[in-house]
């Protein structure tokens, strides 16, 4: 059976409930643990697909087609295992459930009510696929106290007795702030934090302080009398100088120790490091520079594109390169070619990012113009690939009017809409007119490469699978035009239908990909596309 750790937040900071979750994962997985992590998210979205970037951050999306928080993005990264529908769960998914089984008469005629219908919902989820795995780790959204995760709260209190005692451990994150008008650390936020969560009938076993500065011992005894914890299981979480320093700095505190403990677990192996102190010297010990440009829309809010700032990171790990990436906004390039030019040229790569509506387009394109025409390293994921599509159709296919339905009627559609296409599970349909997320193309798919591409070089097999999130496609239609113009078709759908990379053979790099290959990037397993991006954008600079 497995142990439940149960991940809850008082007053944190951005290091704070995601962090943790990922690094204690990757922890008990360094002593042989298996692992499986979980985010219970109070918002009434029934997923995170809905929601704005600039509110939520990106949309994480799962090989089973989940959208889902950005969290799971961490949990991927830190423990490489591969997360699922089930590991992400909301509070409007858990309702539309129970009224659709009300509606069908399932609670026959039963009043329904938070307790126990929706935090049997809750226990549910939590359960669920879990009997391979030795932990199951529960990250509750939110902050202990607000009326939102309420309902949460109660259902780990709940199922905490239901698999017994011993099988379930309680972790709480809290603030220690430092007052400097005082000159010292406070631990009332803590204290109060504490008896909060207490109050709704869950001791914590281990706290994880949020510090910006060590915890002196005096106050670590403190915090463990008042909060009713072992003084060793009040673990200090300082700032890192790396989020993938995290998983070294907690075990050096005792967290991971602490955690097994609680568990009743002293006979464990001691953890092997050994990848993540190679991340670490990596990072440190860099032997090249490169700045990377992103030229996107989202760029007020850099959690907007997570992912794609990690997998930079990894393709510098990869050839042990420092990645500074200047964030662009697309709309400065749409009027003013100096300014596009003046922020450029002292890049070694270009970025352009996915992303939804016509805000910036313009300006991207002028970006994939400048990448060609200067010999710049040049990536285009999801929707940069169809703006380097119909760059290519407008300026080298003779196509003036080339562009893509998204933003309207138009005569030449080198990006449309795709309603049906094949996949493994047969025939794929979507509605003109459906609902935003059902015209989507979600989840994991397969693409055959050109094996003389140069993505068939950097990938080194010929059926390669990625996942997408997106409702446009290139139009296979235009492949011949934008073929004779340089742009070579390197990568399609087993079917033969839908474009899923692009390439110039004449150009130093120059990838565009439908998919979003941040998604599967790993620290310790960089993806071999960001390994190539960044190994040219490296070429690039020695040029310099």
């Amino acid at each position: 059976m497995a142990r439940f750790i149960f991940v809850t937040g008082g007053v944190v900071s951005s290091l704070g409930k995601g962090l943790l979750s990922a690094s204690l994962g990757a922890l008990l997985q360094a002593r042989g643990f298996t692992v499986r992590t979980r985010k219970f998210d109070p918002y009434l979205n029934v997923d995170p697909g809905t929601m704005s970037p600039y509110q939520h951050g990106e949309v994480y999306v799962t090989d089973d087609g989940a959208e889902s928080d950005l969290d799971l993005g961490h949990y991927e990264r830190f423990t490489g295992v591969t997360a699922r529908q089930s590991d992400n769960v909301t509070t409007g998914r858990i309702y539309r459930d129970i009224i659709t089984r009300e509606r069908r008469g399932d609670y026959l005629g039963a009043t329904v009510q938070v307790i126990p219908h929706v935090t049997n919902a809750i226990k549910e989820f939590a359960i669920n696929e879990t009997d391979d795995v030795d932990f199951v780790i529960c990250e509750i959204g939110g902050t202990v106290g607000d009326i939102e995760s309420l309902p949460f709260v109660e259902a780990i209190r709940q199922l905490r007795n239901d698999i017994g005692r011993a099988n379930g451990v309680f972790v709480h994150t809290t603030l220690v702030p430092w007052i400097a008008a005082a000159g010292e650390l406070k631990t009332k936020p803590t204290q109060h934090s504490v008896r909060e969560l207490t109050s709704l009938g869950i001791q914590p076993d281990v706290l994880l302080c949020r510090v910006d500065r060590p915890l002196p011992e005096s106050d670590r005894a403190k915090i463990a009398l008042f909060c009713n914890v072992a003084q060793s299981a009040v673990i200090p979480a300082l700032d890192a100088r790396s989020i993938y320093d995290v998983p070294l700095q907690y075990h050096a505190e005792g967290l991971d120790d602490e955690v097994l403990k609680a568990f009743g677990i002293d006979d464990a192996p001691a953890p092997d490091l050994t990848r993540w102190t190679d991340i670490m010297d990596r990072l440190d010990h860099y032997e090249g520079e490169v700045n990377i440009g992103v030229v996107g829309k989202y760029v007020g809010l850099p959690d907007a594109y997570k992912s794609l700032n990690e997998a930079l990171v990894h393709g510098g790990l990869a050839n042990r390169a420092k990645v500074n990436i200047r964030w662009l906004d697309a709309e400065m390039f749409e009027h003013d070619d100096a300014t596009l030019a003046a922020e450029l040229e002292p890049l070694h790569g270009i970025l352009v990012p996915g992303g939804f509506g016509e805000r910036g387009s313009e300006g991207k394109i002028a970006s994939v113009t400048f990448a060609r025409e200067r010999n710049v390293p040049f990536f285009g994921i999801c929707l940069g690939m169809q703006m380097a599509c119909i760059e290519a159709a407008r300026n080298l296919a003779g196509i003036a009017e080339a562009s893509t339905t998204e933003f309207g009627a138009t005569t030449e559609p080198v990006v449309g809409l795709i309603t049906e296409w094949m996949s493994d599970e047969g025939l794929q349909q979507r509605a003109v007119d459906g609902d935003l997320g059902g015209t989507m193309r979600l989840g994991a798919y397969p693409a055959k490469l050109d094996g003389n591409s140069v993505v068939r070089s950097l990938y080194g097999e010929d059926l390669i699978s990625e996942r997408h999130r997106h409702r446009y496609e290139v139009n296979v239609h235009y492949r011949e035009p934008l073929e004779k113009g340089g742009l070579v078709f390197s990568g399609m759908s087993p079917d033969g239908q839908l474009p899923e990379i692009v390439e110039r053979p004449d150009h130093p790099w120059f990838i565009g990909v439908q998919f979003h290959p941040e998604l599967k990037s790993r620290p310790f397993a960089p993806h071999p596309l960001f390994a190539g991006f960044i190994k040219a954008a490296l070429d690039k600079s020695r040029l310099f």
